[in-house]
């Protein structure tokens, strides 16, 4: 059982206010359960000149109420880091609200000089088949490298709409992120004063069925964690990739693969990856798959260590639905499921996987990809192509000595 985070006071409403205590020293400031917030503030999407960008406007003197920091983990530089954004956040625009992970609001609670709101895990939610950062988020904002992007990301896994989300780079690999922390206050600012823009990089849903019953959770993952469950649609969404793998088992996995419906391949490989044109650059490209712009509406197909050498990763319409389905020549009676990095569940004979894609076709709504916000000022509208040849080295020669 996870242990509670916060131990429960007698404040003014011991129902709504959850205080921190201490047995010799004067009560801190308050955690408060982020419940009690007021629904989120939903931007608005419009399509600006350049059509692979959109400018997000937020309602007439109603900017974001309330904004998620996400940090990477155990790095005390990046904490600092976002120490010094909440509190200038808090300076600049007082009625925004700090929203924080339960762990992390335990941790920083004594450094931010005004109420945190988080999750409380002892607290039964009015809504429990609703996620609340689904409900209360109007912005994101993360402090790391991709793989903190991607965390941000999985925690809207089952939300068809995902706010605007801000990131600044502070990891190992800042592929995803575009920002320096040193320009927070200029990224903030375009954000607060609508002259931000986005860029939607397009995710793809997975679903699983048995026979004609979808599976959903309490049924499916048998093993769903936290972060998942009963969500307010149907299927989990992925900003990378969707890995199918034997995991542990010793024998390869034999998957039978179809394509709207036709029958593709027998896969017998270690695995099979369906990954967004954002995803190419990850675990698929690991795995030799093609390097697919972000504004491609696609979904890639790319196999794990396959016995035949002819099985080539594929590139297909983002509106194509693949299908895949443990064969029953497997000897392994499941296979394991991956969602951007994250183990997700197993998948067993009799049970079949659908994953579709986006069209990317987001002008205009709220729904659909994760609308990242751009860096104002760049020199080039699109820095996909300095990313590939400065973080990944793309086509470097051979034979250079490395300076370091």
């Amino acid at each position: 059982m996870m242990r509670p985070w916060v131990r429960n006071c007698r404040p003014v409403d011991a129902r709504r206010v959850t205080q921190r205590c201490f047995s010799s020293s004067r009560p801190r400031l308050e955690l408060r359960s982020i419940w009690d917030l007021d629904n989120k503030i939903d931007p608005i999407y419009r399509e600006c000149t350049n059509r692979s960008l959109e400018i997000i406007k937020f309602p007439e003197n109603q900017p974001p109420n309330n904004v998620l920091l996400i940090q990477k983990e155990g790095v005390p530089s990046v904490t600092q880091a976002m120490v010094e954004f909440a509190k200038y956040l808090k300076i600049a625009y007082p009625s925004t609200n700090i929203i924080l992970e339960p762990q992390v609001a335990t941790e920083l609670h004594s450094s931010l000089p005004f109420p945190i709101y988080a999750t409380p895990y002892t607290t039964l939610p009015p809504y429990p088949n609703r996620n609340p950062y689904h409900l209360k988020t109007s912005l994101t904002v993360t402090f790391g490298g991709d793989g903190t992007i991607l965390h941000a990301a999985s925690l809207f896994s089952t939300s068809p709409i995902v706010p605007p989300l801000l990131s600044f780079s502070l990891g190992t690999l800042g592929f995803l992120g575009p920002w320096k922390f040193s320009d927070y206050k200029t990224a903030i600012t375009s954000v607060f004063t609508n002259k931000a823009r986005i860029m939607r990089r397009s995710r793809i849903k997975m679903e699983a069925f048995s026979g004609s019953t979808q599976l959903l959770g309490d049924l499916w993952p048998p093993d769903a964690h936290s972060n998942g469950g009963r969500g307010e649609g149907s299927g989990v969404w992925a900003m990378n990739e969707v890995n199918i793998h034997r995991g542990q088992n010793p024998h390869m996995a034999i998957v039978d693969v179809f394509v709207d419906g036709r029958y593709l391949t027998e896969a017998v490989a270690d695995g099979i990856i369906l990954s967004t044109p954002t995803g190419s650059t990850a675990y698929s490209l690991s795995s030799f798959g093609s390097i697919v712009h972000p504004r491609v509406p696609a979904i890639l197909l790319t196999p794990i260590c396959p016995r035949s050498l002819s099985f080539r990763p594929l590139v297909l319409p983002a509106e194509v639905e693949v299908s895949l389905k443990l064969s029953n020549k497997a000897r392994g009676e499941e296979v394991e499921v991956s969602i951007d990095g994250k183990r997700w569940g197993v998948v067993r004979k009799g049970v079949e996987v659908k994953i579709t894609g986006e069209m990317g076709n987001f002008c205009g709504g709220g729904e659909g990809g994760v609308p990242c916000i751009w860096r104002e000022g760049s020199q080039h509208e699109d820095e996909w192509v300095g990313g590939l040849n400065g973080l990944l080295k793309f086509n470097y020669p051979f034979g250079e000595e490395v300076h370091l």
